[in-house]
């Protein structure tokens, strides 16, 4: 059965971008005069990202994968089998992209911080996401890949343009 993408669900998609315009306005003009960061802008140091370790190249190939792939899935018709074929490309880039993460621990002296918790929250919701929607659970599917998308990608993906993390040093430092 193939339905198009719900006006809820565009609502939802658009709702997310504007909260997350509104941040990012908040980020460029208040938080650099309020904590005196240098904050100048610039298109990404790609030579930062290749000195990185392999885990963090792979790691973030993978997130950008599965964000795209996910912002695809989110906008598209379900059931096809275009949507089971991205849906199942976009659970591994998911997979490695929260495995690879267990292995990068520069930041807090090599323990675990908290964008770990939802590194582990997506190893476990994924497989029971898939299971869900291999029984016809539409609604529990729904929720639980949305949850990762929003979560597992877009909270933790917004993480790491914080001043000192590398996305930042990457874009702003």
């Amino acid at each position: 059965m193939t339905t198009p993408a719900s006006p809820r669900r565009l609502g939802w998609l658009v709702t997310l971008l504007v909260v997350g315009g509104i941040l990012a306005v908040w980020f460029w003009l208040y938080w650099p005069h309020r904590h005196q960061i240098a904050f100048q802008p610039h298109m990404p140091d790609l030579a930062l990202l290749a000195r990185q370790p392999a885990q963090v190249q792979l790691h973030i190939a993978a997130a950008l994968t599965a964000l795209l792939l996910g912002t695809i899935q989110l906008i598209g018709v379900k059931g096809t089998t275009a949507h089971r074929v991205i849906g199942w490309t976009w659970v591994v880039a998911m997979a490695v992209t929260a495995v690879s993460s267990l292995f990068i621990r520069q930041i807090n002296g090599g323990a675990f911080s908290f964008i770990h918790l939802l590194s582990g929250w997506t190893i476990i919701a994924l497989p029971m996401a898939v299971y869900a929607a291999r029984r016809h659970r539409v609604a529990a599917h729904r929720r639980g890949m949305t949850g990762m998308f929003v979560g597992g990608l877009i909270v933790a993906g917004l993480l790491t343009f914080l001043p000192g993390r590398l996305m930042y040093q990457m874009f702003f430092g």
